[in-house]
């Protein structure tokens, strides 16, 4: 395996994974098993824009196997810096592409993050949707600061089921910071997913196909919760604009 391989751009200070879904897809298939211990941030113009705020969490985001582009305006500006391959790889569709070929792989799958009635109603779905599937565990963490033997515990639990994708979904920047803490430690590759398990759960919505092309998949996303999305977008995509679309950071 040589991570030479893959081709970055360097967004405000993140090292943007410039490939598309073919590409990540054929990666993880043909090197599954060394990528134990490793992760994979889903980054997007939010967590990109905390990035170049927060040096400690920019370097959780470099230290990752990849970061891959699931805000379209990121595979947008790595196209404008020359990775005219580079394409959009969101988490959900990740997701699905990798659940479609589990079966015939033997791939095991654990997630960690949500609620447990999410964690329930995401279980069922996956079952129905993708026959033969392999779930080896689901654990829904409480929400305060574990302790050190709480930890240690969870590893274990994860561990011990021997997964090859470890699911992550606590949301930014926890999921990522999260992982980067248990690298090395736990088998499997980590990926965070942000709001996929509610995605794949079907307690949310994808917009539509058409407003994901145009880049404006942030706006549906607002439209289904303003009050807590409202205030994040309109800073983070603005400092987006200036910093990355027009001083080209």
């Amino acid at each position: 395996m040589n991570e030479k391989e893959i081709p970055k751009c360097e967004i405000l200070g993140v090292k943007i994974a410039a490939v598309d879904m073919p590409f990540t897809l054929s990666y993880l298939t043909e090197h599954i098993k060394e990528l134990t211990g490793k992760y994979i941030c889903v980054s997007n113009v939010h967590t990109t824009v905390m990035s170049m705020e927060n040096p400690s969490y920019c370097k959780v985001q470099n230290h990752a196997f990849m970061a891959l582009p699931d805000g379209k305006p990121l595979s947008v500006e790595c196209k404008k810096r020359g990775f005219k391959e580079a394409k959009r790889v969101t988490g959900p569709d990740l997701m699905g592409e990798i659940f479609a070929i589990s079966a015939q792989h033997g791939y095991r799958h654990y997630f960690y993050g949500s609620t447990q009635e999410t964690l329930d109603l995401l279980k069922e779905k996956l079952k129905e949707r993708y026959p033969g599937i392999t779930i080896a565990g689901m654990y829904s963490p409480p929400f305060r600061r574990l302790s050190e033997e709480e930890d240690a515990g969870i590893v274990e639990m994860i561990n011990e089921t021997e997964p090859d994708f470890v699911w992550v979904g606590l949301g930014a920047p926890k999921q990522e910071n999260w992982m980067a803490a248990h690298k090395g430690k736990v088998k499997g590759l980590m990926i965070g997913v942000g709001a996929g398990f509610d995605y794949h759960a079907d307690n949310i919505k994808r917009a539509p196909m058409w407003m994901q092309k145009a880049s404006l998949e942030w706006l549906y996303r607002l439209m289904q919760d303003p009050k807590r999305l409202f205030k994040r977008y309109m800073s983070t995509n603005f400092k987006f604009i200036l910093h990355a679309v027009l001083l080209k950071k």
